[in-house]
Order: structure tokens, then C-alpha cells, then sequence
């Protein structure tokens, strides 16, 4: 089993319950991260997502996202953040449907409902190192998401999701990422 690196993980993440998964979370600090495994990451988004003008992102959050774009592009492996974050266009990403970027990697948009948000909580995952029919099976889910991230319409009956349920990563989209995050290892070992 290939271990993988999680990079900017919450203190009380799912992964460190999963097996194969090296975890850097704010203690350990995923900036002294100096290895070659594959990585998922999952970068503070609040300055660089559609909430950013209600956020206090520390004066260092922007280049936390720029450093995890750079190491998936280096090791292989996905970073997760909100669609239509603001760190594609900095960083020259794909947008989903776009194709792949000189690295090879390219963008998957998928709602974490998907894996058991309680949110739909539409997600852009970009991806290095693997290609699109490489990945696990995506689990469709269809219906509406019984709650909400933040909803500007007044007449949405929905309630809101607290902030750690915001940042919390189901444990099945979890064990997708750290899947995907293997296989992209596996394909750049072994390049077709």
C-alpha cells in the first residue's frame, strides 16, 4: 500500500483514523513537508473561496494554497477546495471541463454530497498524475442536500452547516481522496 501525504488537515481529521496516511495537520505543519509520497491536499480556502469577504484568513493563507498547488504538481495527488475558488485562476489551473495544464493535471467538479456532506457543498477537486477513467468509482447522489454552506436566498427553508462541518471531510470522501492520491503515484512511477 502506498502511504500518501495529507497536507493541511484539521486537528481532528478523518485521516488519521485511515491506514497509509501521513498527516500534517497545523501542529505538525505541512510547510516542513519535505518527502515524494503522492498528497492530498486540503489548503485553508477562506481567502481564496466565495465566503472570503466574511473571513479573517491569517496574513500567510494565500501562499499555503500556492504551496499545496506546487506539491501536488511535484509528487502527484489532488487538493480539494471550494468551487469556484479563486486559487485556480492564480495558480493557472484547469477549470473543470478545461483539460489538463502543462503538468497533466486537470479538475473534477463534484458535490461532497456525493460522499455523505449533509451539504452539497460543491467542490472542485484538481487532480495530478492520474486520468479521469483512473479513478475510484464516483458515488452519484441525487436529491437535494438537506442543508446548506450559506445560501443568499431568503426564502431557502434549509438550515445552515456549522463551521466545522464546513471544514470536516466526510470520512468516505476521505478514503476517495487518499484512493486517488495512490493512484496518481502509481501512474507517474509508471508513465504510459
Amino acid at each position: 500500500m502506498t502511504t500518501v501525504a495529507i497536507l493541511f488537515a484539521r486537528a481532528d481529521s478523518v485521516y488519521k483514523t485511515l491506514p497509509g496516511c501521513d498527516v500534517y495537520d497545523m501542529e505538525r505543519d505541512a510547510r516542513t513537508y519535505d518527502g515524494d509520497l503522492p498528497v492530498v491536499a486540503h489548503p485553508p480556502c477562506r481567502a481564496w473561496g466565495r465566503l472570503r469577504a466574511f473571513a479573517k484568513p491569517r496574513p500567510d493563507e494565500r501562499n499555503l494554497g500556492r504551496l499545496a498547488v506546487s506539491l501536488v504538481r511535484e509528487f502527484g495527488g489532488v487538493l480539494e477546495h471550494p468551487a469556484g475558488s479563486l486559487l485556480w485562476s492564480a495558480q493557472r489551473m484547469p477549470y473543470p471541463g478545461a483539460g489538463r495544464d502543462q503538468w497533466g493535471g486537470w479538475t473534477l467538479a463534484a458535490p461532497q454530497k456525493w460522499w455523505g456532506h449533509k451539504a452539497e457543498k460543491a467542490t472542485w477537486f484538481y487532480i495530478v498524475g492520474s486520468d479521469p477513467d483512473d479513478l475510484p468509482t464516483l458515488p452519484l447522489v441525487l436529491g437535494e442536500a438537506a442543508y446548506v454552506v450559506q445560501s443568499r436566498k431568503r426564502h431557502d427553508y434549509r438550515p445552515h452547516i456549522t463551521k466545522a462541518e464546513r471544514e470536516a471531510t466526510p470520512p468516505d470522501l476521505g478514503r476517495w481522496l487518499v484512493e486517488v492520491a495512490r493512484r496518481c503515484a502509481i501512474k507517474k512511477r509508471n508513465p504510459t
